[in-house]
């Protein structure tokens, strides 16, 4: 061998030994630390993220020490899930406690250019104290060193670039582990927000800040805790158990999606009959009191293949239930209101939570399906004060713009504006069929009589109004049926329930090509 061979040789083995080196992140102790908490490393999380092998990391090299470096706390590429590629930036809480520093930011900014630019979807596994307030690598400064507070200055590209991506290729920011401050935005501005129980926590400042600056003592989970997101804030989508479940739970979510927005999402192969009757258990879900709730989860999963219905955030808004599910193979976005949480009445968080659905559905050409069982919007001073027609503005502003093919199902009552926002006969459904069991109308016979019949129930004598309005809202409950409606032509027609997966079955086929006239513009101007 000559002495070039034995120099070249030694350079790709000490290469081989500094990529080792980074792979070991924070070393065996902080390893160990990291498993202690039930936590997965940030590599761990990605073998189980990716199909086996297809991995490729981006600048494992990087690091403060050349000779030895440690990736700075982040791990970037791209590999596989079911055959598709993804990026990923991955914090690595072993080093520096994941913190963001300049050089992990230079390779998060690589990949999620190529990210953007190959059209795949990006993911991020975080697990940070945040910024990295240090003058060696981060933004911060002591006295003795002052000029890296500077380069604050450059920086929130990350946050301009993953609102620019949103859209064009779909966004998952994983919450394992804390994601104070900056890497809170991340999952702010992701599509899908998945968090482990009582391990992730995330808000725009720690506890240490907020003790500082507002006096106020709490703790991690309080402060921004799986339970305070998924079940308070919204900005959760789905709480799971452990760090396995997350990762299981991302593969999920992605299944139901094009790698892109200008490609169609991927039909998976069924082995039933989409075409044959359900079974006749689901005519029975729908009890005859009116007045009685019924779950309407168990009918969505008597719709859906397999039973399979991934919902997102089941803790928060639970008077509408938002989530994908698959018919015929076929990927769906299921928009319903759920009779058990206060009567189905359309709220603040409702709309929210609808609304963002709808949005993330025709961002990526899947087909909307509305189960609408919905008494109105939410009304009464509180209401008011919160905004409720604001953001049931922004309900019905996103119904109408979406492009995707749309289909709606009367299951029960669908009155006023809550018929409008579950995508009534203006809105373009390119299906609107009902049950037997549906009602449409401006509002309930009672509301009626209230208006029509003011005068002469503040006339009766106090013991007798009930019976008055029992009276006359048996007179009235007839017309609302959609018997009318069917008529008239105003609906496509009145189903068997057991008919209810053949005929959307049916729909997704035909408008599986359907394109859509829309004026030219920037964007609408949103009531947020």
């Amino acid at each position: 061998m000559s002495e070039d061979q034995k120099t070249g040789f030694t350079e790709v083995v000490r290469l081989h030994e500094k990529r080792e080196n980074a792979r070991q992140g924070g070393g065996p102790d902080k390893i160990k630390r990291q498993h202690d908490r039930g936590k997965l490393t940030a590599r761990e999380r990605l073998d189980r993220l990716f199909d086996p092998g297809t991995f490729c990391e981006m600048a494992i090299l990087g690091g403060e020490i050349v000779e030895s470096p440690d990736a700075d706390g982040v791990v970037a590429g791209y590999g596989k899930i079911e055959g598709r590629y993804a990026g990923v930036v991955a914090y690595d809480y072993t080093v520096k406690g994941g913190s963001m520093g300049q050089i992990g930011e230079e390779k998060a900014s690589r990949i999620r250019e190529i990210a953007l630019k190959s059209k795949f979807p990006m993911i991020w596994l975080l697990d940070s104290g945040g910024a990295r307030i240090d003058p060696k690598s981060g933004f911060g400064a002591n006295t003795d060193n002052t000029e890296r507070v500077a380069i604050f200055a450059n920086t929130g590209y990350l946050f301009k670039e993953e609102s620019l991506m949103s859209g064009v290729i779909p966004l998952v920011g994983a919450m394992l582990g804390p994601g104070f401050a900056g890497t809170a935005y991340i999952p702010g501005l992701s599509d899908f927000v998945p968090m482990v129980k009582d391990k992730s926590f995330m808000g725009l400042a720690g506890p240490a800040l907020v003790k500082m600056v507002i006096g106020e003592d709490i703790s991690e989970n309080d402060l921004g805790g799986s339970k305070v997101h998924c079940e308070i804030s919204g900005v959760g989508d789905l709480e799971v158990e452990d760090d396995a479940s997350c990762i299981q739970a991302i593969r999920d979510y992605l299944s139901f999606f094009p790698s892109n927005c200008d490609e169609k999402p991927p039909r998976r192969e069924f082995s039933g009959d989409p075409t044959g009757l359900i079974d006749d258990k689901i005519l029975s879900i729908v009890p005859e009191n009116p007045r009685e709730a019924y779950n309407m989860h168990r009918l969505i999963k008597m719709i859906v293949d397999d039973g399979y219905f991934f919902e997102m955030k089941p803790r928060w808004g639970k008077n509408m239930i938002t989530g994908f599910g698959r018919i015929g193979g076929y990927p769906i976005g299921i928009v319903a209101n759920n009779p058990m949480a206060y009567g189905g009445v359309i709220d603040i968080n409702a709309s929210d939570k609808a609304t963002r659905l709808i949005w993330v559905c025709d961002a990526f050409n899947i087909p909307l399906l509305f189960l609408s069982d919905v008494p109105g919007f939410m009304v009464g001073s509180k209401a008011e004060k919160d905004g409720i027609i604001r953001h049931g503005a922004k309900f019905i502003h996103a119904v109408a713009e979406a492009t995707v093919p749309k289909f709606t199902i009367i299951i029960r009552k669908s009155y006023g504006a809550g018929y409008y926002a579950m995508c009534g006969k203006a809105f373009d459904p390119d299906l609107i069929v009902a049950w037997p069991t549906g009602e449409i109308s401006v509002m309930g016979a009672e509301g009626m009589i209230s208006i029509f019949a003011k005068k002469m129930l503040d006339a009766a004598p106090e013991e007798e109004r009930a019976a008055m309005i029992a009276g006359m809202a048996d007179m009235i409950k007839p017309h609302l049926n959609v018997k009318a409606a069917a008529a008239q032509g105003y609906i496509d027609d009145i189903i068997d329930p057991r008919e209810t997966k053949r005929v959307l079955f049916q729909a997704l086929e035909f408008t599986k090509n359907k394109t859509i006239f829309r004026h030219p513009r920037k964007h609408g101007v949103y009531p947020v």
